[in-house]
């Protein structure tokens, strides 16, 4: 593996092997909601989740990057400046929601994320590109039907050695099987990492964004 395709794939490769498999682990059959599946995280998790079997309700910004997610395998995409993510969620599931929603973008898509739930459902909050997310209110949660909210790190769940290295085999074997393709989006200098970090704020990268020296 070269070098940029590991910077590009091994902190958010580890991320989603942690989050689809021993957070929440995702069985065949099930549908899941991916927030900003053209990203770096998005199209790697997009992937994964279809390797195992599961249905994929993407969300995105753009129609190129809706053509970009279906590539990838999402079996529905969702232009959220468009469309109302849970009304379409729950037309996609047939009023049900989904068990398990992977949210990296925070603020901007919390209430759309938490309405998407099923009775019982999971909310896997891992990112804040668009601003942190409100606080939640357990009652909330429950009069939702039972829901779970979890805001997990990577680190916490590569404690060990041992951890660790499962972790980076899991996304090896993705990787080199070809169930799993790291797309790297765009480039910058390291000088202009401000102009890095205002991108992805604004959600206009597409798969990984490397800081070059």
């Amino acid at each position: 593996m070269d070098s940029r395709t590991a910077a590009a794939s091994l902190l958010k490769g580890m991320t989603v092997e942690a989050f689809v498999r021993r957070c929440y682990p995702v069985r065949a059959g099930q549908t899941v909601l991916v927030h900003a599946a053209a990203g770096g995280v998005g199209q790697i998790m997009v992937q994964w989740l279809k390797a195992v079997g599961a249905e994929v309700i993407a969300t995105v910004g753009s129609e190129a990057k809706a053509v970009r997610a279906r590539g990838l395998g999402a079996d529905h995409v969702i232009l959220y400046r468009e469309q109302d993510v849970a009304a379409e969620v729950r037309r996609i599931t047939g009023g049900k929601g989904v068990p398990v929603a992977y949210d990296s973008v925070g603020k901007d898509t919390f209430e759309g994320t938490l309405n998407s739930l099923a009775r019982r459902g999971w909310f896997v909050a891992f990112g804040n590109a668009s601003g942190p997310a409100p606080p939640v209110d357990p009652i909330r949660l429950m009069r939702g039907g039972s829901l779970v909210f979890t805001r997990p790190t990577l680190f916490d769940y590569i404690v060990t050695t041992e951890e660790l290295d499962a972790s980076a085999a899991a996304l090896f074997e993705m990787i080199g099987s070809g169930r799993v393709k790291i797309e790297i989006g765009q480039t910058f200098k390291l000088e202009d990492a401000r102009a890095a970090h205002e991108a992805l704020e604004r959600r206009d990268t597409v798969g990984a964004s490397l800081l070059i020296p």
